[in-house]
Parts: structure tokens; C-alpha cells; sequence
């Protein structure tokens, strides 16, 4: 296995079935925290469906359709990067994140979104990379911009989350600029 250095104690690694347990233990962490944008906390409540939901992305890793890498700060599982949405025919794909509290506001997603974008584009040759994203998701926006991404426009209620509807917000990045970047 492969493990990429973030700095400050950090590490970039592929997250699979087999650490379920482990995967559970850091959604229970960060259960609150997480769910408050994104439906991940409530698609993993027990090992069963923890184990299930790491299986469907080494299924589409297996694919060629997604692909999932965790964050470990200091030994310590913290959060994810992922491309939900891998199309290597069309060049395009969505990447998405999430992490716990005691782990945000040290630009760990930052790095670790930039790296899996830069593998993308670079060795597999996607053309646009996109990230979805709640308008009320302010951290996970300031990420997009870090990035270099622009704002493509906004689908107005698009999205029911716990009984209300979200606006969504995609932002984008395409190859000849993240290269010029």
C-alpha cells in the first residue's frame, strides 16, 4: 500500500473494506460534524454498512469509476478525499471530501483533493474535474477556490437533504488550466 505525506503529520492512503472498523470508529468521531452537508455519517451507521460502503468504491476503483483515499493525521483516520464519479471515456469526474472537526482548518483536504486532481489530469487525462457542493457548505467551497476551481452556477433546490431542499453549487476545473496554475 502507498501512503503520500500531506506534511504536519499527515498522510494520503487508499481506503478499502478491510478497514471498516476503522472507518466506522472516524465516522463516529465525526458523525455531527459531517453530516451537516453531506449524507455519508447516515449511509455508514454500523460495520455492516460501513464495510458496504467502502466496498462499492473498491468496486468502482475496480471499474475504473471512482476511486477513495482516506486521511490519517498522525496514525489517526480523519477524513476523505474521493472521486464519486470517474469517467475516463468522457475525461470527466467529480471529486468530493469530507473530514472530521478536530482535524479541519489545517488545509489537509486542500492537499489532498489537489493531489488526487493533479493524478487525474496528469496520468489519466480527465479534462474537467468538478465538485459539488451545498451553498451552505462554506469550508468545502473555500476549498474549490483554493483549487482554482470557478463557480459554473448554481442548481437552485436541487438537492432534498434531512427534509430540506439545497441549493447546489458546482464548481469546476478544467485541464489547461489546472496546468497553467
Amino acid at each position: 500500500m502507498f501512503a503520500i505525506s500531506l506534511g504536519d503529520g499527515a498522510e494520503l492512503r487508499p481506503l478499502e473494506p478491510w478497514q471498516a472498523e476503522e472507518f466506522l470508529a472516524h465516522m463516529d468521531r465525526g458523525r455531527a460534524f459531517i453530516s451537516r452537508h453531506i449524507g455519508l455519517p447516515d449511509a455508514t451507521t454500523d460495520l455492516d454498512s460501513a464495510r458496504r460502503w467502502l466496498q462499492s468504491y473498491a468496486d468502482k476503483a475496480a471499474a475504473d469509476a471512482g476511486r477513495l483515499y482516506g486521511i490519517w493525521l498522525d496514525g489517526l483516520l480523519v477524513g476523505g478525499v474521493l472521486f464519486r464519479l470517474f469517467d475516463a471515456e468522457t475525461g470527466n469526474c467529480e471529486a468530493g471530501c469530507w473530514l472530521e472537526p478536530d482535524a479541519a482548518g489545517r488545509g489537509l483536504v486542500t492537499r489532498a483533493t489537489r493531489l488526487i486532481i493533479d493524478w487525474a489530469i496528469q496520468e489519466r487525462g480527465m479534462h474537467r474535474v468538478e465538485w459539488l457542493v451545498s451553498s451552505e457548505n462554506t469550508p468545502s467551497i473555500n476549498v474549490a477556490r483554493r483549487l482554482g476551481m470557478r463557480r459554473d452556477g448554481v442548481l437552485r433546490e436541487s438537492h432534498p437533504y434531512r427534509g430540506v431542499r439545497q441549493d447546489t453549487e458546482i464548481w469546476s476545473v478544467l485541464a489547461p488550466e489546472w496546468r497553467s496554475a
